[in-house]
């Protein structure tokens, strides 16, 4: 089976081992001649940012480098970006890495030429609406993880320092120009690394699959994204230069994040306010609250779990579902408990006041509030 493809949904993704190389067509398409290459800490010094620049060197593009960016990115890293991009006379951004790489990337473009805070565009109704459209940078994102799918989503998780609150920026323009999926960049991610993010994509289809609204698209590509995790991410944890089990991994992120425009629910509002106060891995927490937020949407959910489970191979329904979800992240090292993360008890009331007004509650099966998420707060700990 071939793993190479051109896709143009929801943008063009140039899929496939090498595809890298590409990075200069991509540039010329999305119009850019002095791009700025934005990724993460941990990743600045790595081989495969290295030989990226390389590629943008040798095709005339110079080696613009953005790498200032928290795990939990926030705005004093977004101002950094933006001055270093004004600074540099570039014209456009290459957003590479995992979420925070991209997440701060696509803001980079996308603030550059506002004059407005961010804040002001926080996904509240039609906030959006208030951003100079024709100042957004053009975005070329380039995934080195398999979890998030950022690299075909409309929006970036940005962390106020001040307040510790994530908030969810969007702008229909943040959706980058071009894709460049090459599974060949996530062969170097520890296992640590490729469980918490794999896991973040099946956050991603679990949530979406659960989620009450209309969406027969993403409800089909949330179904398949779970197969594709469960099937591939064991193989590529035990063994990370599978190229097959890391290639059909990309495919799963970006189908996760394709598929949550359906809506996210519970995880994801616990899991945001956690990470923004105890600078915790994103998936991985994801992946540590999924049990205790399956059990509580179970009187909504178990219905669809029922076939979700007989596609999957999963004996039992929603129970067996469930089951299998403790036993999966057993096998991939994930702690058991919230407090294992260092969350705190004391805590709770913080958190809960974080999660009630994120944006993912409005997806959850169960409406939520703050007696219930504090009920779930404490299952999860």
């Amino acid at each position: 089976m071939s793993l190479v493809g051109n896709w143009s949904y929801p943008t063009a993704i140039k899929f496939g081992p090498g595809r890298i190389k590409e990075l200069p067509e991509a540039c010329e398409a999305a119009g850019m001649k002095r791009p700025l290459l934005v990724t993460d800490k941990g990743l600045a010094d790595l081989p495969i940012t290295t030989a990226t620049l390389d590629i943008m060197e040798a095709a005339g593009l110079g080696r613009g480098l953005f790498s200032d960016v928290d795990p939990n990115p926030n705005e004093m890293n977004l101002d950094a970006g933006v001055a270093a991009y004004k600074a540099g006379g570039h014209d456009g951004v290459i957003a590479f890495g995992g979420g925070s790489g991209l997440d701060l990337g696509k803001m980079v473009a996308f603030m550059a030429g506002q004059t407005r805070p961010v804040w002001d565009f926080e996904d509240i109704g039609d906030w959006w609406t208030r951003a100079d459209a024709d100042a957004i940078a053009p975005i070329i994102a380039v995934p080195t993880t398999a979890g998030t799918g950022s690299e075909v989503g409309r929006a970036s998780v940005i962390t106020n320092s001040e307040t510790h609150a994530k908030k969810i920026i969007f702008h229909p323009k943040v959706l980058p120009t071009v894709v460049i999926c090459d599974p060949e960049l996530t062969v170097g991610m520890p296992k640590f690394i490729t469980a918490g993010t794999g896991l973040d994509a099946f956050a991603h289809c679990v949530e979406a699959f659960s989620s009450p609204h209309y969406h027969p698209m993403s409800q089909g590509i949330a179904l398949e994204g779970m197969r594709l995790v469960m099937e591939y991410l064991p193989r590529a944890y035990a063994d990370g230069t599978d190229i097959e089990a890391r290639a059909q991994m990309m495919s799963a992120a970006a189908m996760g994040a394709t598929a949550f425009q359906k809506g996210l629910g519970a995880i994801h509002a616990m899991s945001h306010p956690v990470g923004a106060v105890f600078n915790t891995h994103h998936g991985t927490t994801n992946a540590v609250c999924m049990p205790s937020v399956l059990d509580f949407n179970a009187p909504a959910i178990a219905d669809r779990f029922q076939s979700a489970a007989a596609y999957l191979n999963i004996n039992g329904g929603f129970d067996g579902f469930r089951a299998f979800v403790q036993g999966f992240n057993d096998s991939l090292g994930i702690p058991r408990k919230l407090s294992d993360l260092g969350v705190t008890e004391a805590a709770i009331p913080e958190l809960v006041k974080g999660a009630i007004i994120d944006p993912s509650c409005g997806g959850n099966p169960i409406e939520l509030t703050e007696g219930n998420l504090t009920t779930l707060f404490k299952a999860a700990l």
